[in-house]
């Protein structure tokens, strides 16, 4: 098509055809489909790398772009995701393949990271002994890596206990969410407190 345009360009100029604005508005569709397509061939390329280096592949899941989802499909253009709240998401594959990509999938066991306060007047080795108890009672632990049980932070309104639980992959939000629910009722039954931000206001008067 390009080579038929210049051609006729070419004859109507030796004719005698004026072929100056002719050649201007030729230049400046050529300029607006290249813009158009630019777009397109960075999605396209960024397509080609990643079936060629395969950083994910279908069932993975992936966080790319501020999404977070399971793979549905890889197409030459775009990536598509199911959420888990079963959204599609359709994402061009040139942002993906030149930003950040998180995948959840390549390693078959995954580290839960979990933080629960205490007062500062409740008993620190009390409140322990029932985070390690509720720990090694849950056979979804992994024994290798052994899990990690820290007093992490003396913070301002809490004493914080660090929980780092090394878990199979597939248990990770089980785990997780039935760990907050089993500490909350374990403490309450123990009466340990689980403190909220406050702030003291100290008031003087001043004579």
């Amino acid at each position: 098509m390009i080579l038929k345009a210049l051609l006729l360009v070419s004859v109507a100029s030796m004719v005698g055809i004026e072929t100056t604005s002719f050649i201007a508005v030729l230049g400046a569709a050529g300029l607006a489909i290249g813009l158009a397509l630019q777009g397109s061939l960075s999605n396209f390329a960024g397509g080609v790398l990643l079936l060629l280096f395969k950083p994910y592949k279908v069932g993975d899941v992936i966080e790319t772009q501020g999404h977070i989802g399971t793979v549905n499909s890889i197409q030459i253009f775009t990536t598509v995701l199911k959420t888990p709240g079963n959204k599609t998401i359709i994402i061009p594959n040139g942002p993906v393949a030149n930003g950040s990509i998180v995948n959840y999938s390549t390693e078959p066991t995954r580290r839960c990271d979990m933080v629960f306060g205490i007062g500062y007047d409740d008993d620190i080795d009390k409140a322990k002994a029932i985070l390690r108890e509720l720990i090694e009672a849950d056979s979804r632990v992994l024994k290798d890596p052994a899990y990690a049980l820290l007093l992490s932070e003396l913070a301002d309104s809490s004493v914080n206990f660090t929980l780092r639980l090394w878990v199979n992959a597939a248990d990770y939000w089980g785990l997780y969410f039935d760990m907050q629910e089993a500490v909350k009722k374990a403490f309450d039954a123990q009466g340990i407190s689980i403190p909220y931000p406050q702030q003291d206001v100290h008031m003087h008067q001043v004579a």
